[in-house]
């Protein structure tokens, strides 16, 4: 079994019912796969902790941003509690290396993996609010996930790219963007897709991603960015 005592020593939080942080990190397939453990997998504790995750971002955003209406604080807090962003700092404070998984899940490194990892922060985050109370998982969200919100005011990540290209498209060329896949490779499990946005038949930018989603959420930011449409 894995030693947990390391990730306390990393977040400097020291449960008081181990079972609880082992839990956190138990996804179903380690189950399926070791039945006779006697132990539960994390989405209970994923439940939990989504609805903590979500009234601590909206508590910090709220105070934080006074002047932004509700639907820009709507969009802020989705750019924030987002699979890709919270798989980030799952893996940064090094969840990553504390999976319990089946031997077949731990092999795949791609997108599934990316959504175990934001799952389990988000059933640590119910662990720590059962175990340790709410200003101590406060303070734990406002340390790992909290600081990424000034990179995407920043950067404007909040906007649905997509959505503001066209709308900006319409207003200033009086054209609908369409997408393209123009590349992509890897085997089934993880697939990589570029994507070519274009205004009529002319290719304005490319993006990168996971998903065909991602590639042209990719390609409408970096049309923006090119066309300087981003304020």
């Amino acid at each position: 079994m894995v030693n947990f005592s390391d990730f306390e020593k990393k977040t400097k939080i020291t449960f008081k019912d181990k079972k609880l942080l082992t839990q956190a990190f138990i996804h179903r397939s380690y189950i399926n796969e070791n039945p006779s453990t006697g132990l539960s997998h994390n989405e209970r504790l994923e439940f939990l902790g989504d609805a903590v995750l979500e009234l601590i971002v909206t508590d910090f955003l709220y105070k934080k941003y006074s002047s932004y209406a509700e639907g820009e604080l709507t969009a802020l807090r989705s750019a924030l509690v987002n699979a890709v962003i919270i798989s980030e700092i799952a893996s940064h404070i090094g969840m990553n290396d504390f999976l319990l998984l089946s031997k077949g899940e731990a092999k795949d490194m791609g997108k599934a993996r990316q959504y175990i990892l934001a799952n389990t922060y988000e059933a640590y985050v119910g662990a720590v609010y059962l175990d340790q109370g709410y200003d101590v998982v406060d303070k734990f969200v406002i340390k790992t996930l909290l600081p990424k919100t000034e990179e995407i005011v920043n950067k404007k990540l909040w906007r649905d790219a997509k959505s503001l290209v066209q709308e900006k498209a319409q207003e200033f060329v009086n054209v609908t963007p369409s997408y393209k896949v123009t590349h992509e490779s890897g085997p089934d499990h993880d697939k990589h897709f570029t994507v070519g946005i274009y205004f009529d038949k002319a290719l304005i930018a490319e993006g990168k991603g996971k998903s065909k989603q991602e590639a042209e959420q990719k390609a409408a930011e970096n049309a923006l960015k090119l066309k300087n449409w981003l304020d």
